[in-house]
């Protein structure tokens, strides 16, 4: 919220909807941080109006990730939430949330922490006004069968975790239901279900599915009640054929899907939420030396796996949404993925798009988030280049706002929030 309308002079303005990349246009702001019109330059700015000039810059839409979490430090690869208390993970979210912001990215889902609704608690803060971070849809905790990809493994067995860390633990259909309905009226938004195995859990098999469609079924129909949706954690083909049938809204990952689970997702209109990044950082330069040889194994196989599907996916024309499982990787980095995808085979503008129009119908925030135009929230950033050109532009983010307030803005030498 603002006490004074905005104009956002734009040198180029990227509409996403149509790939057309428009000079000297205006945006137009409420005291709502709602965009009220797009004008041309040549109109003038309206008396009253604060002017921000980005002239020489090109401006999109605030970008969406579909596949964060904020919440805790997973980097370690390790045991989740152990060895920091409740309130260590809530203050490297606050972290996180910054750089996830400063980077560009004005929305995202956030599917899960280990400590139950700690990324509640998060967005809440952020919606006060008391964090700086971006818009939150909230998992609340992981929907995960014993043991399975979402559980704290790797603990001798009579160690008994407190009910936060395995909250999301179920066991029959009936549980799933409960589960479900105390996450949503406790706060979260969306509910996040681990179909398969994990590569980051110890002693998992990423391909083997962990709960039955039915179960699945229980958490989509429960949602439902809510108003809300489901995303399916499915490496193997398995898993994700389980969740398509069940009715997800979408499928994460999906290293190791066959082409009927492909066929399946193109058919019925199921997202598919793909990370490709995460698994090059690990196993490129700059990432870790001291995960355990077994994960390390199991990020080789699925990325390859994972880049030989997100091909055919292209192909096939799956409704593919900006995902990047952010946390695998240090925050702050999810543009790096624009150029994994149009390695993959994608154009720049379809790319763009997964991360913005894509993005946004798959949460269901297309009047909101995705595109600048009236009625939406002024979430927009600016590079200096030309994105269409090169996508790697998306990485260098000169100037972020949120509602058409400034979070980053590197033209006056200003440090990025981090």
């Amino acid at each position: 919220m603002s006490d004074r309308a905005l104009a956002i002079r734009a040198g180029r303005l990227l509409d996403v909807a149509t790939g057309t990349i428009d000079d000297d246009r205006v945006i137009h702001v409420g005291i709502d941080g709602r965009v009220t019109a797009i004008g041309s330059g040549a109109d003038g700015i309206p008396d009253g109006a604060a002017d921000v000039d980005l002239g020489g810059l090109t401006v999109l839409p605030g970008l969406i990730d579909t596949h964060t979490h904020l919440i805790g430090d997973v980097q370690t690869a390790g045991v989740p939430a152990t060895t920091t208390s409740g309130a260590e993970e809530a203050l490297l979210g606050v972290r996180h949330a910054r750089q996830t912001i400063a980077a560009g990215f004005t929305t995202v889902r956030d599917l899960g922490p280990f400590r139950a609704f700690t990324d509640c608690a998060l967005r809440d803060a952020i919606d006060r006004g008391d964090v700086v971070g971006p818009r939150m849809q909230c998992a609340g905790a992981f929907i995960t069968a014993p043991w399975g990809g979402g559980d704290v493994v790797g603990l001798a067995h009579d160690i008994v975790l407190p009910e936060e860390v395995r909250f999301g633990v179920v066991r029959s259909v009936d549980e799933v239901r409960e589960r479900v309905r105390r996450l949503l009226i406790g706060g979260a938004t969306m509910i996040k279900c681990i179909g398969t195995g994990a590569v980051l859990t110890r002693g998992g098999v990423p391909g083997a599915p962990e709960l039955s469609e039915a179960e699945i079924h229980a958490a989509v129909e429960e949602a439902g009640w809510y108003g809300t949706h489901v995303a399916v954690h499915a490496h193997g083909a398995e898993g994700a054929k389980r969740a398509i049938r069940a009715g997800a809204r979408s499928v994460e990952h999906g290293s190791y899907l066959d082409d009927e689970a492909i066929a399946m997702l193109a058919d019925t209109g199921t997202f598919f939420s793909v990370d490709l990044y995460d698994g090059e950082w690990a196993l490129g330069p700059e990432g870790p030396t001291d995960w355990p040889a077994e994960t390390m194994r199991k990020l080789r196989e699925s990325q390859a796996a994972a880049e030989a599907v997100m091909a055919k996916a292209i192909e096939r024309g799956v409704r593919i949404a900006f995902g990047t499982d952010s946390g695998v990787y240090p925050h702050g980095l999810n543009a790096r993925q624009f150029a994994s995808y149009v390695r993959a085979g994608m154009t720049p503008l379809a790319a763009i798009r997964t991360a913005t129009t894509m993005a946004a119908e798959l949460m269901g925030w297309s009047d909101r988030v995705g595109t600048l135009a009236p009625g939406r929230f002024a979430d927009l950033f600016a590079v200096a280049g030309d994105p269409l050109a090169d996508v790697t532009e998306l990485e260098r983010p000169v100037f972020v706002a949120k509602g058409g307030q400034v979070v980053r803005d590197d033209r006056k030498g200003r440090a990025p929030a981090a």
